[in-house]
């Protein structure tokens, strides 16, 4: 019955009537895996989601395949899971993998570039573009299989001890930055820090960092970043959306029984959706808690923006020098990102633009 009410709840109730269903109700091989996951389990969010994959492939196996699912540091360090999984210390491993470029630049592309796409556009490159296919292609290479499991939409613009009114603000800034923009922020004089999420508010209070970015205002009130640095920005030019990814052991996973395969597949997809809406449904009363909490939120002033937008094309350019995979990708997402604004300024901007400003 709980299997049930899942599929139903997700609108995957046709599954019921496809020629995967009965394999998928009947598989009986008992199974349990370990997931490690990069989060602090006080993220009901990034580390949440998690949480609902597992409880989907238990329900869509009646039992049979259990995950236990392990926090940053509770297993492998936060920033090492990927390794993890590529040896088989661990089954699954969930992450958002800009924090892996070192070891492919072309990771990137499985979380978000600066000035990238929204989580429409990346979900539609994904699924439908190209994009997962693209991906997999380089994972395979490192023993890997990705599914996309959680996007958090586009995020906030940082927590800062002092006001940035223009770039000279940022020359000598010491600042979390787990992505690719930490790059960018380098040309601007900026130093990035990659710190995993449960260290992040020690270092900022002890003055490690001067300024930190994590995620959105739901992640970041639960995380207190504005009682040390009270000046909040929007928007975030780095993360317009922030993919995060379900990496599995590739000789494990073909271990598996089909249904068991597909059941990760319909698992992923699910979550991965709810992710968003967790993130859409309670942010708004997580940014009037931080308001009242005495946060000071302000708009990144233009000039930061066009200068951060004209140094992420020069990182862009010397990856691509190194790297044939991310000249590859970048060719095809900029090409695809290019098209989708081409639609989206006529449709979702265009109406967004006009009932932003309505009295409603």
């Amino acid at each position: 019955m709980q299997r049930r009410r899942f599929i139903q709840g997700t609108g995957l109730a046709g599954i019921l009537f496809s020629g995967m269903a009965p394999a998928v109700v009947m598989a009986q091989r008992n199974v349990r895996w370990r997931l490690a996951s990069s989060y602090p389990r006080s993220l009901d969010t990034l580390f949440g989601v998690s949480e609902d994959f597992a409880r989907n492939v238990a329900d869509l196996t009646d039992g049979a395949f259990q995950i236990d699912i392990s926090a940053g540091g509770e297993i492998v360090p936060a920033l090492s899971v990927f390794d993890a999984v590529q040896n088989g210390t661990v089954e699954m491993a969930h992450a958002i993998t800009f924090y892996f470029i070192g070891k492919n630049e072309a990771f990137a592309f499985d979380a978000i570039l600066p000035f990238g796409m929204n989580a429409r556009m990346m979900n539609a490159w994904m699924y439908d573009g190209g994009g997962l296919q693209l991906l997999r292609e380089i994972y395979a290479r490192y023993g890997i299989v990705n599914f996309p499991l959680g996007n958090t939409g586009a995020q906030w613009g940082g927590w800062y001890r002092k006001e940035i009114r223009s770039v000279d603000d940022l020359k000598g800034l010491k600042m979390r930055m787990g992505n690719m923009a930490g790059h960018v922020l380098g040309k601007l004089g900026a130093v990035s820090q990659a710190i995993p999420g449960g260290e992040v508010y020690q270092a900022l209070e002890k003055g490690t960092i001067d300024a930190v970015e994590w995620s959105s205002p739901y992640d970041d009130q639960k995380l207190g970043f504005h009682r040390v640095a009270p000046y909040g920005y929007y928007p975030a030019w780095w993360e317009g959306s922030a993919q995060v990814t379900l990496l599995v052991n590739a000789k494990a996973y073909e271990s598996l029984p089909k249904a068991y395969q597909e059941a990760i597949r319909i698992a992923a997809t699910d979550a991965h959706t709810r992710m968003l809406a967790k993130y859409d449904a309670r942010n708004p009363e997580a940014l009037r808690r931080l308001i009242a909490e005495g946060a000071k939120i302000q708009r990144m002033p233009k000039e930061v923006m066009d200068a951060a937008f004209k140094a992420s094309r020069e990182v862009f350019a010397e990856f691509e020098a190194k790297s044939e995979d991310f000249r590859r990708l970048n060719a095809q997402y900029q090409k695809f990102l290019r098209d989708e604004y081409a639609w989206f300024r006529l449709s979702e901007l265009s109406y967004d633009q006009y009932m932003a400003g309505l009295p409603l």
